[in-house]
């Protein structure tokens, strides 16, 4: 089974739908579609002289060649390695060489940081400019007929942040990327011919996957013109976009919520907004439904199982008057129709129901393993199961509740402290706009609670102001010891804090 299947059924049932668009502009049928990428397939197999199993590098910041190449390379039977287009040129080095990539694609804003690099990758044989005259030449090739793969069969490097260490690339199968496609369009989402997907968040990323589902629909992708999350340029697009759905981080969905111009825009065809990532704060999830309305599903995933461990479906985000409404939504929802989960203690074996344990997945969804790494694969695909590090507890009703990362727990004088709760305990103070909770070193207690947090303008917070708003909500163990004022908070190209560039500024100015 080659995952290059889902565009030839559309292109076959459905030739003349559009399938590719940038901003409000078609740029491919689905006939034009499967034309273009099965002639880079070919070019990609006789003249550039890659064979099935090969990697191709994607440095690419979101543009409709993204797709076109992406199942060139899957009609040749290669493996995909899209890469953060965010990274610095060593981590781009890295990515490329550690996969053993043979081709490297590139959008032009980051030509120059790959082409200082290729001389150190003798392996990488080309770089090739998604807008140069060799793409030309691909998409003057006669198309390639579809290689035959297995469901096996590497075709996705999916290269974890690395915000714990150099970046790892979870193998995904075509059997993997398939159930990923099947979980969205039964759990999440049904896809009708003329819905549109746009591709706010990286193509890169999880985002990128959920072409899928809307290629298997014969539906259509939309690429902003400007390649990016840009609010304004999403609201002014709406209104021609029916059935509209993409993918947001948290931070993205509050920076839709709060931004002026939702005070004038027409979104009424917003057909779903799917939030992970991160936490998404109860506070945040009321104020986006009610600035958008019951359009939202969540979803809880990992490179490792993409986008598709527990879902919360629209419905359960909707019912207000659910007698344990805000624990719902507070929620991660239910494991996925193809997805079984577990929360296990250090034995792996299966807690009772409320306690808190790491989250474990079983599912085809689940990757093959790191790319040449056994020792990592090792550890985290233990006795059958994906252990995801992530800590929570799963209820009566089989709702997963996610605490933290287990290394994101602060453990205070013996005493456990999940740094969610403190976050959904400060975000209610009308004065906080952001903020993210770590642990900060203490010779007495071990660990003290540390808040960095960014004030909304004007609002004169102060730490006494916070510390009596937590005194009110929280335990007295779980409340900030400190409180640090900052503008911003670091985040990665998804929008997601990293605690891990809080932990190393506050270990630089310790010390």
């Amino acid at each position: 089974m080659n995952i290059a299947s889902l565009l030839a059924r559309a292109a076959l049932s459905r030739p003349d739908n559009i399938a590719l668009m940038t901003g409000l502009k078609p740029h491919a049928t689905y006939r034009a579609f499967a034309a273009r990428s099965g002639a880079i397939a070919r070019w990609l197999t006789e003249t550039a002289g890659l064979r099935p199993g090969d990697r191709a590098g994607f440095a690419m910041t979101n543009t409709v060649a993204f797709e076109e190449i992406l199942f060139g390379c899957w009609i040749a039977g290669l493996t995909a390695v899209p890469i953060n287009a965010k990274l610095h040129p060593k981590e781009f080095a890295y990515i490329l060489e550690n996969s053993g990539a043979r081709i490297c694609f590139a959008t032009d804003d980051l030509a120059d940081a790959l082409a200082g690099v290729m001389d150190d990758l003798p392996d990488c044989e080309r770089l090739i400019l998604a807008s140069g005259a060799d793409y030309k030449a691909m998409l003057a090739a006669e198309p390639l007929p579809m290689v035959a793969r297995a469901q096996d069969d590497p075709a996705w490097l999916f290269y974890t942040s690395g915000t714990t260490g150099r970046p790892k690339g979870a193998i995904l199968t075509n059997r993997n990327l398939m159930g990923c496609t099947l979980a969205y369009l039964a759990d999440v989402n049904p896809v009708a011919a003329g819905d549109h997907w746009l591709h706010g968040a990286p193509m890169s990323h999880g985002g990128g996957l959920y072409g899928l589902p809307f290629v298997a629909a014969a539906a259509r992708q939309v690429v902003p013109e400007s390649g990016k999350f840009d609010p304004p340029e999403l609201f002014d697009m709406l209104p021609s976009l029916p059935g509209a759905s993409m993918f947001a981080a948290p931070t993205m969905v509050k920076r839709l919520v709060e931004h002026p111009a939702r005070a004038h825009a027409d979104t009424s065809n917003w057909k779903t907004i799917v939030y992970g990532g991160g936490p998404m704060y109860v506070e945040d999830c009321k104020a986006a439904q009610a600035a958008f309305g019951d359009v939202f599903v969540q979803i809880y995933g990992q490179g490792e199982c993409p986008m598709t461990i527990t879902c919360l479906p629209r419905g359960d985000i909707a019912a207000k008057d659910h007698p344990r409404y805000e624990e719902r939504i507070a929620s991660a929802g239910r494991p996925f129709i193809n997805v079984e989960v577990m929360v296990a203690d250090a034995n792996d074996e299966p807690v009772a129901v409320g306690e808190l344990g790491e989250i474990c997945a079983r599912s085809d969804v689940v990757m093959a393993g790191y790319w040449g790494n056994p020792e990592a694969t090792a550890a985290t695909l233990r006795n059958g199961w994906l252990h995801t590090g992530d800590v929570g507890f799963l209820d009566a009703d089989g709702y997963l509740t996610l605490r933290d990362r287990s290394k994101d727990l602060i453990i205070s004088g013996g005493t456990n402290i999940y740094p969610r709760e403190v976050e959904e305990a400060l975000l209610t103070h009308p004065g906080v706009a952001e903020v993210s909770v770590i642990g900060e070193p203490d010779e007495e207690w071990g660990e003290n609670v540390l808040a960095f947090v960014v004030a909304r303008t004007g609002s004169g917070v102060d730490q006494a102001a916070l510390d009596a708003h937590c005194r009110a909500l929280i335990a007295g163990f779980k409340r900030p010891k400190r409180y640090r004022f900052v503008e911003s908070l670091p985040k990665n190209n998804y929008g997601k804090i990293l605690k891990t560039d809080l932990r190393a500024l506050l270990q630089t100015e310790t010390g």
